[in-house]
């Protein structure tokens, strides 16, 4: 015989059963988020007790247990768990180190406490936050090696470890950051070879600076897997053998700094077939030979392009009038001759010109006349000839040029006394200028004074430096180009005068001494 055993209706009998349930969940759930904040509010309290300074008190008066770790300053929580998704202590003039406690914000995307000085290493503990996007250490005073367990951060995005203490080879695990998209370890005191297969998996990645450290070795190939590089900074490293010609492969490029490095033999004709996006090449200071590729002057949207200060030779051919968007072109210190070329007339938007120490011949082309936005023109120790058109006289007459470069070549006729300082038989010292285009850190140009450039020139013997930094600069600079020597009363001037917000993109052939720390302390990038 089947017994059946009838099931009690429970909901009949209890009818305050669900609101029980409910309570007893929302108790169970209170609980869970008292506890997780509480975790994220004393990891918080951890690193605010590891800093030794902060003199604007932002921590010291706000990150206080009386209100919610939400609303601390520098401190974003998540809408859906309530907590703590963002730390944003950049800036902020703080001195300390970092605590292992803060590897406990479990939810943390986004860490930026950069322009600080925060110092020491950084703690392993780091690496259970499992969900971080963005980690942005630069300018500060971090030392050792960087940590090989960065690699574990499989959701990273944005990695900036910029201006730091950091020395020994670039980890080879950061090869595992499959989303990276940009990767800044630029002035530090990283050396080695980059490993042969460090970008092979780092296909999104759009931004790589590397440049201000001491890196040996060749450039590997694997980098020229990056499809969607746009920036590519490895300058003032000790990068050796030939540019190679996959670098073409980087179609997508525009930004491309290879200079002062022991770079060395022939450019490929074909190299810059693909790389029609390309607007600004640097490759001066190394030791490359042989032409100018023929496939340049298919970059019609190049902006700036320095080969000055390497062993290159040839002449130049008229194709270089299709690059009618330039507006820097230093081929200065190299073997190149033949007479320049006319067609140079056609790049209107031309500022600065450095054809010196080559061994070009023959007249300087009146077409120069027509370039109305030169500011800078150097033909210096050459083999010209000839007379000085009366175009160019009446050009600089014009006061739209500012620095006339002539010495040291087989040139007659005279120039107005407006050029008088620029015009000398031995290196012209006062080619220094403020122009109206610069380029800034988004990639652009934009028309105003924003940009200071000096070439070639000690300014300690100018007088009159200081007040013509007081009067030329705009607070919001965002470029400096630099190529001679600029101590003393230039960084006092530049120290007085300069309130800035956002850093240059510097290229420096010497820049020692006080200026050094001058521009660092300014533009904290």
């Amino acid at each position: 015989m089947i017994c059946i055993i009838p099931t009690p209706n429970l909901m009949a009998k209890t009818p305050f059963l669900p609101p029980l349930m409910f309570l007893l969940l929302f108790a169970t759930f209170s609980a869970t988020f008292s506890a997780n904040i509480t975790t994220d509010q004393s990891a918080l309290l951890a690193l605010k007790s590891h800093i030794t300074h902060d003199p604007h008190n932002f921590l010291a008066t706000n990150w206080s247990t009386s209100t919610s770790v939400c609303n601390w300053i520098g401190v974003t929580c998540g809408s859906r768990h309530h907590r703590v998704t963002a730390l944003n202590l950049s800036s902020m003039d703080l001195t300390g180190t970092i605590p292992s406690q803060l590897g406990n914000l479990s939810f943390l995307a986004y860490l930026y406490i950069h322009n600080n000085s925060f110092h020491g290493s950084l703690p392993i503990e780091l690496t259970n936050l499992h969900r971080l996007k963005y980690l942005n250490f630069g300018n500060n005073s971090f030392s050792g090696e960087i940590p090989s367990w960065f690699g574990s951060f499989a959701k990273l995005q944005g990695l900036f470890l910029y201006r730091n203490n950091f020395t020994g080879v670039i980890p080879s695990t950061l090869g595992n950051l499959s989303k990276l998209e940009m990767l800044s370890l630029y002035s530090n005191s990283l050396q080695g070879h980059l490993s042969s297969g460090m970008f092979d998996n780092l296909s999104k990645l759009q931004g790589l600076d590397l440049h201000e450290n001491q890196i040996s070795g060749r450039i590997p190939k694997s980098l020229f897997k990056c499809k969607e590089l746009t920036f590519l900074s490895l300058f003032s490293n000790s990068l050796q053998g030939s540019i190679p010609s996959e670098i073409g492969n980087l179609t997508m490029l525009d930004i491309l700094y290879l200079n002062q490095n022991n770079l060395k033999g022939h450019l490929e004709s074909e190299i810059f077939d693909n790389m029609s996006k390309l607007q600004v090449l640097s490759l001066n200071g190394n030791q490359i030979s042989g032409s100018i590729p023929s496939s340049l002057y298919k970059c019609k949207e190049l902006r700036y392009l320095s080969l000055w200060n390497n062993s290159m030779e040839g002449s130049i051919p008229i194709e270089i009038g299709n690059l009618t968007m330039l507006q820097s072109l230093f081929l200065g210190y190299n073997n190149f001759k033949g007479t320049i070329p006319s067609v140079i007339k056609n790049i209107i938007s031309l500022e600065m010109i450095d054809f010196s120490v080559n061994n070009f011949t023959g007249q300087i082309p009146s077409s120069l006349c027509n370039l109305s936005s030169l500011v800078a023109l150097d033909l210096s120790n050459n083999r010209l000839d000839g007379t000085i058109s009366e175009c160019v006289v009446n050009f600089a007459e014009g006061c739209t040029l500012q620095s006339f470069g002539i010495e040291n070549n087989q040139v007659e006729g005279s120039l107005p006394r407006s050029l008088g300082r620029f015009f000398q038989t031995g290196r012209s010292c006062g080619h220094y200028f403020p122009v109206i285009r610069s380029f800034n850190r988004s990639h652009s140009f934009r028309d105003q004074f924003s940009a200071f450039r000096v070439i070639g020139c000690d300014l300690r013997r100018r007088p009159d430096f200081n007040a013509m930094m007081a009067s030329s600069f705009d607070p919001n600079i965002t470029y400096v180009f630099v190529i001679g020597k600029l101590t003393g009363l230039v960084a006092n001037a530049i120290d007085e005068n300069l309130r800035v917000d956002n850093g240059p993109i510097m290229s420096a052939e010497t820049i020692a001494g006080r200026i050094c720390q001058v521009l660092q302390r300014k533009w904290n990038i």
